[in-house]
């Protein structure tokens, strides 16, 4: 479990700089808002664009790795759909409970790429490249179906699914499987130049994780940041391996299916939460709390699918 820790403890160190820049007084505050906005709609996509576009699927059992990424968010959906009444019952309220729905699915996928090409290279990318173009499509629609029907505030369903029709993330992957089933290549000074842009997207997006955290909610964590914490970083992956395992899929695809299962909740829940009457606050207060945790989930984690997958790390 060493090396795994090891492998992943510089994706840790990058998040640490983005806590600690953010809190930089010669920084000018709304440089941020800024660098969100051009990895969202610049570098982000072109990263998983190009990794998409030039990845090789040749060996890899496509269909079941998408649909052992399906089930699982399935799964958690109506485990989630049915913790609602005991959630309730224990005081919580709707706009809260739209919160641990989002915060025990949604996952951070630039954390999962940042590791994976650390773990296991172009071939670790392109795996959760493809589980991000299988599942962000249907987490984002039951997600918003969830605070459209437990939100308190206004909301447009059609504008909803037009900014999920329009996200450049969504774009970005769609774009780069039509282009992988071309029988050409993309001409190589594009590449060249879409490759340049994509580098700088994943130590950005670690940037932009540590930055966007609040250190002072993981010191006084109570049962609605823990409940969601343990969803979504020990159930979760529990859920997905065991999935990935009864499909019979081992090896790298075992191990990324795991990876992409165990990484925190992501940001951008947060904005969706402010808008539709979510509990934001609370969204804010669980993405810290599971960022710090994942340090030391996600190395057991990944250990352990390590053992069903034959006893192999990736890259070892």
């Amino acid at each position: 479990m060493i090396p795994i820790f090891e492998s992943i403890l510089p994706i840790f160190i990058i998040v640490l700089m983005g806590v600690a820049l953010r809190r930089m007084p010669f920084i000018d505050q709304s440089v941020w808002p800024g660098l969100e906005t051009l990895g969202y709609y610049l570098l982000f996509p072109a990263l998983l664009f190009l990794t998409l576009a030039t990845a090789d699927f040749s060996g890899i059992e496509l269909g079941t790795v998408a649909l052992v990424s399906l089930l699982a968010v399935a799964v958690m959906t109506v485990l989630l759909i049915a913790l609602h009444p005991l959630a309730r019952a224990r005081g919580m309220s709707d706009a809260s409970y739209t919160t641990l729905f989002q915060t025990s699915s949604r996952w951070n996928a630039f954390i999962a790429l940042a590791i994976a090409e650390k773990l296991s290279g172009p071939s670790g990318l392109a795996l959760v490249a493809l589980v991000m173009a299988v599942i962000v499509i249907p987490l984002n629609f039951i997600n918003v179906i969830v605070l459209v029907w437990y939100g308190t505030g206004a909301r447009s369903m059609a504008t909803l699914i037009k900014r999920i029709a329009g996200n450049p993330l969504i774009l970005g992957c769609v774009a780069g499987i039509a282009v992988n089933a071309l029988p050409f290549g993309i001409y190589a000074p594009v590449e060249q130049a879409v490759d340049l842009i994509a580098r700088s997207s994943l130590g950005l997006g670690l940037l932009m994780v540590g930055a966007g955290l609040k250190l002072g909610d993981a010191l006084r964590p109570g049962p609605a940041v823990l409940t969601p914490t343990a969803l979504k970083l020990i159930l979760f992956p529990m859920i997905m391996t065991g999935l990935a395992l009864s499909f019979g899929l081992s090896g790298e695809p075992l191990l990324i299916l795991a990876l992409c299962a165990s990484v925190p909740t992501a940001m951008n829940g947060y904005l969706l939460a402010r808008q539709m009457g979510g509990d934001a606050p609370l969204y804010a207060a669980v993405t810290t709390v599971q960022t710090v945790a994942s340090f030391l989930t996600i190395p057991v984690v990944m250990w352990a699918a390590g053992l069903f997958a034959g006893g192999q790390l990736i890259g070892g």
